[in-house]
C-alpha cells in the first residue's frame, strides 16, 4: 500500500525539456553489471569505472556502421556478437546502409537495440584522419577533471579506538573516500592523464601515505596513428588477449539475461585509467601492423604488488628468498595488517601477440612470462594442491574467431608451463531472422595455472572446472522478445570453502515486452542448484550439498515524458537445501528519473523495500550513482533503500553533482560485521562529485 502511494504522489511531478545529454550506462549494460555481481556473490562498488566512457565520443563522433570493421563494432560494447556478425553479413549482401532505420531488416536488430545506439551511431561518411599532427591532438583535444568525495556518516568499528584490553585492527586513516582523475583526449586516437584514490579508511599525507593518495595511475595511449601504429600505450594500459585463458584485464561479463554475450572481444591493448588496483600492466606495449592481414602486440610491465607474507623479509647466507601465501587482491590498506602487505613484492610481465586477420576471421599466438621476486607458497590446504607454486609462469595460448555466413565459431586452447592445457570453444549461430543460438564448451584442468585468467566461467581462475552452456533468442513478434540459458557445470577437485567434487547446473529466461521508445516490462525466471558447503544453522558442522536459489523477476520502464521515466520491480524467491529451513524473501522497488535538458537540476532516486530471511535470499539490484561510479548493493533481511541523486548544469562545462543513500534493516540493532559494523540499524552514504571540461 506504502508503494502504491508512493507511485501516485510521485507521477504528477511538472516536467519539460528533453533528456539529459550526458552519458549514463544504458539499460542493457547496467543489467550485464548487475548479473556479474549477481553470479560472483559480491555486492559494493563497481571499480572498472571507466568501461563506459566511450560512449561519450561517440556522442560527439557517432560510429559509422557503414565503415566499422568487426574489431570496432565489437569494442564499441552495445551490440551483442551476434548483431556485429548479423551487420557484417548484411553489409556483404546488400552494400551500404542508405538510413540507420535500415537496421531492422538485420536479423537481430531488434526495436530495442536500435533505440540503444542511436545516440552514438551513424551511416554517414566521415573524415580519415591518420597521419595527423600529434601537436594537433594535444592543443585541440578535450580535457576533463574529475573530484569526488564520499563516506558513510554513522560511526563504523574500524573508527573506534581500542578499548581497554580489547583487540583487534583499527582504521589509520579518515572515513572519506577521495577521487581525482584529469584526462586530455582527442577523438579516440589519442588519451593521457592520472587518477588518484583514497579508500575509505586510508590514510591521507600522512603514515603510510604522506605522498597523499594511496593509489596512482597514470597513461599515455596513441590509437590509429597511421597504417602502421595500431596502438602505443605508455605507463598503465590494460592487455586482453583471447579469450581470457591467459590474460584479459578489465570488465569480463559473465552469464546473464542477455544470453548471446558469451564472447570476450575488444582490442588487445586499451588505456587504463580506473581504480582497480590489481587488473592491469604498467611499463609499455605497442600494436603494429605489417600489411593488411598481420599484426603484433608486444608488452613489458613492471610494477609493485600486495601480497600476505610467510616469512619475514631476511637474508640466508646462501639465498635471498621471500615467501608469500597469496597475491592481495581488493587494494585496501587500512589497518596494520593491510598496510604490512603493500607493495611487498614486484612482479614482471612480458608478452606478446602475433594475429593473422582474413576475410572471414583471424588466428592468433599468444604468449606471456610472469615473475615475481618472492616465492608463492599457499599454504597447505586440500583444496588449492593443485594451484601455482614458484616465482616463474609462462602461458601460452591459440585463439581464433571465425566468420562463416551466419555462423562465427570462436574459442582458445592455452597450456601452462606445467602441462597442463585449458580450452574454451564457442559457436554463434543466426538461425533465421527470428531465432538467434549460442553455444559454449569449456575444459580447464585442476592444474592449469595462469596469474590473470578471466574468461567465461561459472568460478575464477580458469581451473577445476568443465561445462556446456546453451543459450537462445527468439524474436516471434517486434514487440516481442524471449531470451533462455542453461549452463551445467563440474568440478573435479576440491574448490575453497567446498570440501569434495561438486558440480551444478543454472537456468534462466526472460520474456521482454516493449513498445517504441516509452514503454519496457520483462518478467525473468533463474533457477541455480550448486553444490557447496553449508553450515547447519543449529549445528558447528558443514555439508556439501546442493543449494538452491530460485528467484522470479517482474520489471516494468515508462517513459511518461521526454524528461520523466518511471521503473518498478518486484523480485521474489528463496534459497533452499537439506539440512536448514528454507529463506525465502521479496524485494520491491520504485525509481524515478528526471532528466531535461532545458532545466539545469536533473534527478534519479529510489525507494525500496525488502523483508527476507536472511542473506542466503539476498537480490542485487543497480543504482544510479555519480557520474562513471556504480553501485550494487545486496537487499536482504527486513527494511528499506532510499537513494536520490542529484545533478547541476547551469554553468557551462561544470557538472556538480551529490548523493545521499540510506540503508535501514527494522530487524537489526546493528549494521554490517568486523571493522564495519555500526552500532545502529541504519548505514547512510553520501557523495559529492565535480566534472569540469575544457
Amino acid at each position: 500500500m506504502r508503494i502504491l502511494l508512493l507511485i501516485l504522489l510521485l507521477i504528477p511531478l511538472a516536467v519539460w525539456g528533453q533528456i539529459d545529454s550526458l552519458v549514463q550506462p544504458p539499460d542493457a549494460t547496467q543489467q550485464v553489471i548487475e548479473d556479474f555481481l549477481q553470479n560472483t556473490d559480491s555486492e559494493g562498488a563497481f571499480d572498472y569505472n571507466t568501461i563506459f566512457e566511450n560512449l561519450e565520443y561517440y556522442l560527439e563522433r557517432p560510429l559509422n556502421l557503414n565503415d566499422a570493421d568487426q574489431d570496432e563494432l565489437e569494442t564499441f560494447g552495445l551490440l551483442s556478437d551476434i548483431q556485429v556478425l548479423g551487420l557484417l553479413n548484411y553489409r556483404k549482401l546488400a552494400g551500404d546502409l542508405i538510413s540507420i532505420y535500415e537496421l531492422q531488416a538485420i536479423p537481430s536488430f531488434d526495436l530495442l537495440t536500435i533505440r540503444r545506439i542511436l545516440p552514438y551511431v551513424t551511416v554517414g561518411a566521415e573524415l580519415d584522419d591518420y597521419q595527423l599532427p600529434l601537436g594537433r591532438m594535444f592543443l585541440e583535444g578535450r580535457n576533463e577533471l574529475y573530484l569526488r568525495w564520499s563516506r558513510i556518516l554513522e560511526e563504523q568499528k574500524g573508527y573506534r579506538p581500542l578499548a581497554e584490553g580489547e583487540t583487534g585492527s583499527r582504521y589509520l586513516g579518515s572515513p572519506g573516500q577521495l577521487y581525482l582523475r584529469y584526462k586530455h583526449s582527442y577523438s579516440n586516437k589519442l588519451s593521457y592523464g592520472f587518477t588518484a584514490e583514497k579508500d575509505r579508511g586510508e590514510e591521507f599525507f600522512t603514515g603510510s601515505n604522506p605522498q597523499g593518495f594511496d593509489f596512482y595511475s597514470a597513461h599515455f595511449f596513441l590509437k590509429d596513428y597511421n597504417r602502421t601504429i595500431k596502438a602505443i600505450a605508455i605507463g598503465d594500459y590494460a592487455v586482453s588477449f583471447g579469450q581470457g585463458l591467459i590474460l584479459y584485464s578489465g570488465f569480463g561479463a559473465g552469464k546473464s539475461s542477455f544470453v548471446m554475450n558469451i564472447k570476450r572481444t575488444g582490442q588487445a591493448l586499451r588505456p587504463y585509467s580506473s581504480v582497480n588496483e590489481i587488473n592491469f600492466q604498467r611499463g609499455a606495449a605497442a600494436t603494429l601492423a605489417f600489411g593488411k592481414h598481420l599484426e603484433v602486440t608486444t608488452l613489458a610491465s613492471y610494477r609493485k604488488r600486495d601480497a600476505n607474507l610467510l616469512l619475514p623479509d631476511t637474508t640466508d647466507v646462501d639465498q635471498d628468498i621471500r615467501l608469500i601465501s597469496s597475491l592481495d587482491l581488493d587494494g585496501l590498506h587500512r589497518t596494520p595488517t593491510e598496510i604490512a602487505g603493500e607493495n611487498t613484492i614486484g612482479q614482471m610481465t612480458f608478452g606478446a601477440r602475433l594475429r593473422w586477420k582474413g576475410r572471414l576471421g583471424h588466428i592468433a599466438l599468444n604468449a606471456l612470462h610472469e615473475q615475481i621476486d618472492a616465492e608463492l607458497t599457499p599454504r597447505p590446504q586440500p583444496y588449492n594442491e593443485f594451484f601455482f607454486n614458484g616465482n616463474r609462469l609462462f602461458n601460452a595460448s591459440v585463439d581464433y574467431s571465425i566468420v562463416y555466413q551466419n555462423f562465427n565459431f570462436f574459442g582458445e586452447t592455452a597450456i601452462s608451463d606445467n602441462g597442463a592445457i585449458a580450452t574454451l570453444n564457442g559457436l554463434l549461430m543466426g538461425l533465421n531472422q527470428q531465432v538467434d543460438l549460442a553455444v559454449l564448451i569449456r575444459h580447464f584442468p585442476r592444474d592449469y595455472q595462469a596469474l590473470n585468467p578471466n574468461p567465461f566461467a561459472e568460478t575464477a581462475g580458469a581451473r577445476n572446472e568443465t561445462g556446456a552452456y546453451l543459450g537462445l533468442e527468439v524474436r516471434p513478434h517486434p514487440h516481442w522478445k524471449l531470451s533462455a540459458y542453461f549452463d551445467a557445470w563440474q568440478h573435479p577437485w576440491l574448490r575453497f570453502n567446498v570440501d569434495s567434487p561438486s558440480r551444478g547446473y543454472e537456468y534462466r529466461t526472460r520474456l521482454t515486452y516493449y513498445l517504441k521508445r516509452n514503454l519496457e516490462a520483462y518478467v525473468e525466471i533463474r533457477d541455480e542448484v550448486k553444490e557447496q558447503n553449508i553450515d547447519k544453522i543449529e549445528g558447528k558442522n558443514n555439508f556439501t550439498l546442493p543449494n538452491r536459489i530460485f528467484q522470479t523477476r517482474l520489471h516494468l520502464s515508462k517513459k511518461v515524458t521526454k524528461a520523466l521515466e518511471l521503473r518498478s520491480r518486484i523480485d521474489i524467491g528463496f534459497s533452499d537445501n537439506e539440512i536448514n529451513n528454507i529463506q525465502r524473501g521479496f524485494v520491491l522497488y520504485q525509481d524515478v528519473l528526471f532528466k531535461p535538458i532545458g532545466f539545469p537540476f536533473s534527478f534519479t532516486t529510489r525507494l525500496a523495500l525488502f523483508d527476507t530471511d536472511g542473506f542466503e535470499a539476498r537480490y542485487y539490484s543497480y543504482e544510479n550513482a555519480l557520474l562513471y561510479a556504480f553501485s550494487i548493493p545486496a537487499y536482504y533481511n527486513r527494511g528499506t533503500r532510499f537513494y536520490f541523486n542529484l545533478r547541476y548544469r547551469g554553468i557551462r562545462n561544470l557538472t556538480l553533482e551529490a548523493r545521499f543513500a540510506q540503508t535501514y534493516w527494522s530487524n537489526q540493532n546493528t549494521f554490517g560485521s568486523g571493522t564495519e559494523e555500526i552500532n545502529g540499524p541504519a548505514r547512510t552514504e553520501v557523495g559529492a562529485q565535480v566534472k569540469y571540461v575544457f
